[in-house]
C-alpha cells in the first residue's frame, strides 16, 4: 500500500512539473500598437550639443501608446489610447537626483476595467518614470500616423497634451554633422526612429507648470510590443 502511494506521489509530481514547464513555455499574449514620444530637448543630436543641454532642457516629455490589438490582465485594449506626461528633475535619459511626476491621460472610451488595464500597460512600459502619478484624467485621445510609417509623421491630440511630428531630414536638420539617436526611447519594448517634433505641448495641471516646444529634433515614432 505504501509503495503504491509512493508511486502515485511521484507520478503526480512529474505531472505538475510538466504542466508548469508547459505554462512557462507558452508565450504570453502580446499587446502591439503605435508609439510616439516627444521631449523638450534634441534626441537626434551630436554629443557636443547634448552635453551643453544636460539638466537645462529635456525634463519634460509626452509618451503615447495607441493599441492595435492585445489584452492586459485579461482585458481587451483593442483600439484604445493612453498618454503619460512626464516632468523630471533632471534631463530625461540621465540619472535622476529626485523623483519626477507624471500625469496620465486615458482614452475616454475605456471602461473602468480597460482604464485600469491601460494604466497597468503604461506602468509596465514606462517604469520609474510613472512611479509618482499625481493625476489621472480622461479625454478624447486621437493618434494618427502617416499611411507610410517610415515617414515618421504622427499627430497626437489628447486635449491638454499634443504632439505633431515629421520625419528628420539629414540635410535640413543637420547641425554639427555627426547627429545620431543620442538618447534612446523612454519606453520599453519599442522599435522607433528619431523624428522632429513640430509641436509638443502640455496645458494641464499637476506638474511643475505648463510648457510648449516647437520644431525640435526631439521625438521618437514607432511601434511597441508588451507582454
Amino acid at each position: 500500500m505504501l509503495r503504491r502511494f509512493a508511486v502515485c506521489s511521484v507520478a503526480l509530481a512529474m505531472l505538475i512539473a510538466v504542466s508548469v514547464q508547459a505554462d512557462e513555455a507558452t508565450p504570453k499574449p502580446a499587446i502591439t500598437g503605435q508609439y510616439v514620444e516627444a521631449r523638450n530637448c534634441d534626441v537626434w543630436t551630436g554629443p557636443c550639443f547634448a552635453n551643453a543641454d544636460f539638466n537645462l532642457g529635456g525634463k519634460n516629455a509626452v509618451m503615447a501608446w495607441s493599441v492595435d490589438t492585445g489584452s492586459m490582465n485579461g482585458v481587451s485594449l483593442d483600439g484604445l489610447n493612453v498618454v503619460a506626461v512626464i516632468s523630471a528633475a533632471n534631463t530625461l535619459g540621465l540619472d535622476q537626483n529626485s523623483p519626477g511626476k507624471a500625469v496620465l491621460i486615458v482614452d475616454e472610451r475605456a471602461t473602468s476595467q480597460q482604464r485600469d488595464a491601460l494604466i497597468a500597460l503604461v506602468r509596465k512600459q514606462a517604469g520609474d518614470l510613472v512611479k509618482n502619478v499625481v493625476a489621472t484624467q480622461t479625454a478624447k485621445v486621437h493618434m494618427t500616423t502617416c499611411p507610410c510609417k517610415e515617414n515618421g509623421c504622427v499627430e497626437l491630440d489628447a486635449g491638454l497634451a499634443k504632439v505633431k511630428t515629421r520625419c528628420i531630414s539629414k540635410e535640413h536638420d543637420k547641425a554639427c554633422g555627426n547627429e545620431s539617436a543620442f538618447y534612446p526611447p523612454l519606453a520599453r519594448g519599442v522599435v522607433a526612429r528619431p523624428a522632429a517634433a513640430v509641436e509638443h505641448l502640455y496645458r494641464g495641471t499637476g506638474l511643475d507648470g505648463t510648457y510648449s516646444d516647437y520644431d525640435r529634433r526631439g521625438a521618437y515614432v514607432g511601434t511597441f510590443l508588451a507582454r
